[in-house]
């Protein structure tokens, strides 16, 4: 068997061209949601307007709007919308489990606690300050739920690390929730933070995780043709040349700095990580290299289209865009468990 044939199955001259045909049309499904996101919320705004603000140096109102307010917040919301996107599917072929997330793994809720916890112990700090607390939460909680699952003579088995991760997101959302209700003057900001809000974050804070979410979302596109290889077991993919060992760490690290760079920007965005990558996964077919592709764009029309609805949705306030996720994403979870075929791998 050559290493070529063994990276992914050979796809039909239809799938291929569907894969090439669907990018642009994901691409530009983004872009259209980027222009409703700068139009749309309290105060409406026309779409040629927004173009015109973009465009020249006005300093009216709506000007300020949307270059102050809504401009970072919508391009904070792309990059954490692909970063989660990509940084799930990256789960899923490590694992060999459909039901692998940055959430459900713990690894979320390992740079929430650690943001927390460093706010508890040195005060609210800038988000440059915190992602690296969030990326170290995160790591630390990759190693935990890896190591846990590795317990036993079967080793890491897909069901074991579901279900360390469950038990360690548990553990650590509870850890957390009594951290902020210890201190609620201290941490008060980190209220609306924790469920996953994009309300609130301007330039700065794009600008601090931005190089983060970059280098990651980089290395991680270039990551298809490994998990392409682990997608046929590990002796296999050993014998076509791959160091199994160093490249599962160094994919565990990609992860790591894409959730904990996002978490710290925005809060723990469940369901993204899960949703994303079936929805990639339906459109492409197994082969990894378009998985991640796609789900660079698809993180983006989920996040944004959500971050959309919860801010029309409730007339005079705003919905934070972890809970609309939520809402969407605990249903499609339950058939994901109920019918096992539809998560095959």
């Amino acid at each position: 068997m050559t290493t070529a044939a063994a990276e992914a199955p050979r796809p039909s001259a239809a799938r291929v061209s569907a894969r090439v045909l669907g990018l642009p049309l994901l691409a530009a499904a983004v872009g259209l949601l980027v222009l409703l996101s700068l139009a749309l919320g309290s105060r409406d705004i026309a779409p040629f307007e927004v173009l015109r603000v973009l465009t020249d140096a006005s300093q009216s109102a709506d000007a300020t709007v949307i270059r102050e307010m809504r401009l970072p917040r919508t391009l904070l919301a792309v990059a954490v919308g692909a970063a989660l996107g990509v940084g799930g599917a990256i789960l899923q072929g490590l694992a060999r489990n459909p039901l692998a997330d940055p959430g459900i793994l713990g690894i979320n809720s390992g740079a929430a606690i650690a943001v927390v916890a460093s706010a508890f112990a040195f005060g609210a700090m800038p988000v440059g300050g915190s992602v690296w607390f969030a990326l170290v939460g995160a790591g630390a909680a990759t190693v935990a739920v890896y190591g846990i699952a590795a317990v036993g003579r079967d080793g890491p088995t897909p069901a074991k690390l579901a279900l360390a991760g469950a038990c360690l997101t548990a553990m650590l959302a509870s850890v957390t929730s009594a951290l902020v209700l210890a201190d609620p003057d201290a941490l008060e900001e980190l209220r609306m933070w924790q469920v996953g809000a994009l309300a609130g974050r301007y330039f700065p804070v794009l600008q601090q995780v931005l190089p983060f979410l970059a280098v990651g979302l980089i290395a991680a596109l270039f990551a298809g043709r490994a998990l392409n290889l682990l997608s046929l077991g590990e002796e296999l993919a050993r014998g076509l040349g791959l160091r199994t060992g160093l490249v599962r760490a160094g994919l565990f690290v990609i992860v790591a700095v894409l959730c904990g760079a996002a978490t710290a920007a925005c809060g723990p965005i469940a369901f993204t990580g899960l949703l994303v990558p079936h929805a990639a996964r339906l459109a492409t077919g197994p082969d990894y290299r378009w998985i991640l592709a796609y789900s660079a764009l698809l993180g983006p029309v989920l996040v944004l289209g959500a971050d959309i609805v919860g801010r029309l949705i409730l007339p005079g306030g705003e919905v934070p865009v972890g809970v609309v996720i939520g809402v969407l994403g605990a249903p499609v979870f339950v058939l994901l468990v109920r019918f096992r075929r539809l998560v095959e791998l």
